[in-house]
């Protein structure tokens, strides 16, 4: 004798079965994706702002993310997306008002809190494509293939404007400010893995 049919619809079953896989992804990534809408924002509220965003849309389009080569890659993207969008309406707003909005905190505390600001101030005055390319490669820590991979550019774009953007980044901070900060950012992402 065969066994009943299962209870409950399979819409149902399939629905809870993707509800269960995006809370899993949440859990996993929500840190990573937060740091890198941070990183690329400078804003702490905007960065909160733009993950809810990032994942409510990834929920909306479930099936496509869970469908891409890599869900993160496709949810990173839409990060920068977003975090692009909202640096440049902030723009936009401080030019059209003449406001000058406070400098934010780096995202990585470092006693020299002056070479953490003039570093965040430095990266967010990048253009977005090498803030981006930056902050993946940098802050992030991915390799040049998988930031390729998550803005759906070449490799050779990656490398090009990472190395633009820390040129210009040079060029903006004094040569010991820049090894400071970098210092700090990698004693901050040394101590991140140890934890």
């Amino acid at each position: 004798m065969s066994k009943p049919p299962a209870t409950g619809s399979p819409v149902r079953l399939g629905k809870a079965s993707a509800r269960a896989e995006f809370e899993d992804f949440f859990r996993r990534h929500h840190r990573e994706l937060a740091r890198l809408a941070y990183s690329m924002t400078g804003n702490r509220a905007e960065s909160d702002d733009v993950v809810g965003e990032a994942l409510a849309s990834a929920w909306e389009r479930w099936d496509r993310v869970q469908a891409a080569d890599s869900p993160l890659a496709y949810v990173r993207k839409i990060v920068v997306n977003l975090s692009v969008e909202r640096v440049r309406t902030a723009v936009r707003d401080r030019q059209r008002h003449r406001l000058m909005a406070p400098l934010t905190r780096w995202f990585y505390h470092s006693p020299d809190v002056g070479g953490a600001v003039d570093l965040q101030a430095a990266v967010l005055a990048l253009p977005p494509g090498r803030r981006a390319c930056v902050v993946m490669r940098h802050v992030l820590d991915l390799p040049e293939e998988e930031v390729a991979r998550t803005l759906g550019i070449s490799l050779g774009t990656v490398k090009s404007q990472t190395s633009k953007g820390l040129a210009q980044l040079r060029s903006q901070l004094a040569p010991n400010e820049l090894a400071t900060a970098a210092s700090s950012a990698r004693a901050a992402r040394t101590n991140r893995k140890e934890a």
